[in-house]
């Protein structure tokens, strides 16, 4: 009996045993059953990194369609408002440095400068500034506007500098090209053309030239027969031609012409800029963009100007200049060169390396430049010195110069074959 009876008590175990473990299967199937209802079919994980994917994709897809919409827009959008071109091509609002008060060039370290404003027009006032030599910056200390007009009667050379796009005459490149100068003697006067900085008015190219043509007489006005030369930079350099065309149209040459960063037109430099680059393949190109630009009566066609110039010409360019590409101020320069009306005057081109660095606005920084002026604006001695024969004359390629002991050497073996070409004979 106690047998039997612990048979059916180990019966009763294995079975209680046998129920926990169907309770198991039974929990295990509810989990199942779970996941089956959380995940249909078993593949949750897939869907979802499909509706990520998907998510992606579209999202993608709408910025493409954003992108695609601006990019047809924006081409027709200027050739319907084609003033929107010039603002570009000017970009006289932007004002680079913001914080600089213009009535205050001593802030910049021009503390022998005058700021004052002119009236080339009626409703158009144009800051100028004035900067002398070096050597007075003593005298020139809280001197009055009388004091800097009689100035120019000193026996010191004088450069009109005309600027490019962007900025003011306060840019901190200009600043820094008005000190060189400046350093080496020279009067600098500079202003903003009418819409630029604190000048009055709105921006075109006659109005750049006009504002160009009156400081010009202003100049000429106070310095009688003293040199007076022509620098123009980048967008300036278009102006410049526009302006030394008119001049020896006249009848009245400046001394010379000195380019730096010149392009042969304006159509050619918005090809070659690198704002063009997104849209320089597109079809109708020239239509939508460039056309744009000549209907707001922009040219600055220096390609044809130089045709009709008649004084020298300095044309400097920086090999790695993005802005302006250097194989247009080479056209330039070759177009100059080929020019019948220079009678007799110099062309000359003086090339910058790329590893200089000084790309569009640095050439101010190139010891060379000094000597450069020194001996071409425009005195028949280093970069240009007759030898042998007055009819004969070497032309040296800037890259021959180099900064030391080779370049001293160089400079000193100038000047004595220039001694030695003015002696007297026997």
């Amino acid at each position: 009996m106690r047998k039997r009876k612990g048979s059916a008590d180990h019966d009763t175990s294995f079975t209680g045993n046998v129920t926990l473990l169907d309770g198991s299967s039974d929990l295990k199937q509810c989990h199942k059953k779970t996941d089956a209802a959380s995940d249909p079919g078993g593949s949750g994980t897939a869907m979802g990194r499909r509706y990520r994917r998907g998510g992606l994709i579209w999202r993608l897809r709408r910025i493409l369609i954003w992108v695609l919409g601006i990019y047809i827009a924006v081409p027709v959008i200027i050739k319907v408002c084609p003033s929107i071109q010039a603002k570009l091509v000017f970009l006289n609002f932007v004002r680079v440095p913001y914080f600089i008060d213009l009535k205050r060039p001593q802030d910049q370290g021009l503390n022998h400068t005058r700021n004052f404003y002119l009236q080339p027009e009626e409703g158009s006032n144009i800051g100028v500034w004035h900067t002398v030599p070096s050597v007075m910056w003593r005298e020139a200390q809280a001197k009055d506007a009388e004091w800097y007009d009689k100035s120019f009667q000193s026996s010191h050379p004088v450069i009109l500098y005309l600027h490019g796009n962007a900025g003011t005459r306060g840019g901190d490149h200009r600043v820094q090209l008005y000190k060189v100068l400046s350093s080496l003697g020279y009067h600098v006067v500079t202003f903003d053309y009418r819409g630029w900085g604190d000048s009055e008015g709105s921006p075109s190219e006659k109005g750049m030239t006009s504002d160009a043509l009156f400081l010009y007489q202003w100049i000429k006005q106070r310095i009688g027969q003293k040199p007076l030369y022509i620098w123009g930079h980048s967008l300036g350099t278009g102006v410049a031609t526009n302006l030394v065309r008119r001049l020896c149209d006249r009848g009245t040459p400046p001394d010379a012409l000195i380019l730096e960063s010149p392009f042969t037109n304006i159509r050619e430099e918005a090809k070659s800029h690198p704002f063009s680059l997104v849209y320089r393949y597109l079809p109708g190109f020239d239509w939508f963009f460039l056309d744009s630009i000549t209907a707001n009566d922009i040219r600055f066609a220096s390609d044809e100007n130089v045709n009709h110039i008649s004084c020298p010409v300095l044309i400097l360019h920086a090999e790695d200049d993005t802005v302006v590409p250097f194989q247009l101020g080479k056209k330039l320069y070759d177009l100059a060169a080929q020019s019948k009306s220079l009678n007799g005057h110099k062309v000359q081109f003086i090339p910058f390396p790329s590893s200089l660095g000084y790309r569009h606005k640095f050439i101010y920084k190139s010891p060379q430049l000094p000597h450069i002026l020194r001996c071409v604006c425009f005195t028949n001695c280093c970069y240009s010195f007759p030898l042998l024969s007055a009819d004969k004359t070497v032309w040296l390629h800037s890259s021959f110069y180099s900064v030391g002991w080779e370049y001293k050497l160089f400079l000193g073996l100038c000047q004595v074959v220039q001694f030695l070409h003015s002696a007297p004979g026997p």
